[in-house]
Formats: structure tokens, sequence, C-alpha cells
């Protein structure tokens, strides 16, 4: 299983404005819809499985036309909340079972 896990520094200008535009898409305009407070526990946080819902390939972080993942063998588009954009994958990414217990993230 690959796992994606990204934090943004809250701190940052860059960070904020990612997750306030993840925050404000129109959920109409999405293929598998699901606002990003459903997708996150702490908003700085994303945890996400490495996994196209195409057909299984891996996406690659940080790139394709909505900034979040790319999967190269179709060509399917991920925003930054790893929610379907554009291409043949049906669903967004998946989102496992996780928590937080102190400074550490438990999936599974």
């Amino acid at each position: 299983m690959r796992l994606g896990c990204a934090r943004i520094n809250d701190s940052s200008i860059a960070g904020v404005k990612e997750i306030e535009k993840e925050e404000s898409v129109d959920l109409s305009t999405l293929r598998d819809p699901q606002h990003d407070r459903e997708r996150v526990k702490k908003s700085d946080w994303l945890i996400v499985l490495g996994v196209c819902t195409h057909l299984g390939c891996v996406p690659i972080a940080n790139a394709g036309d909505f900034g979040g993942y790319y999967c190269p063998c179709h060509g399917s588009h991920y925003d930054a909340s790893g929610r379907i954009r554009k291409g043949p994958a049906p669903l967004n990414l998946e989102v496992p079972n996780y928590e937080f217990q102190d400074d550490l993230v438990i999936v599974g």
C-alpha cells in the first residue's frame, strides 16, 4: 500500500492560500463531490492512499493541472485535496482510517 501524507505549514502564506483554495471549490464541479473538510481531520494535513482510482497506478504529488496529484499512466488529475478533477479516474483518492496521537499519525 502506498500512503501519501502532506502537511501544509499553516504559518506560510502559500500554505494558507492552498487550504483556502481547496475549501472554496464548488462541489458541483467535482465528479466525486466531497468537501475538503470531509477529507481531513486537521486542516493542515492531508492523508490519502497513493493509488489512482482508475487502474491502481501511483500518482505523482505536486503535479497535474490542479497542483495536487497526477497519474502518469492514463492522465488523471487530482487537486491538492486528492479529489478527481480530470481524466479517467472515477473517484477521489481514498482517505484511509487514521488518527492523531500527539505528534504521531496512526494509520489503520
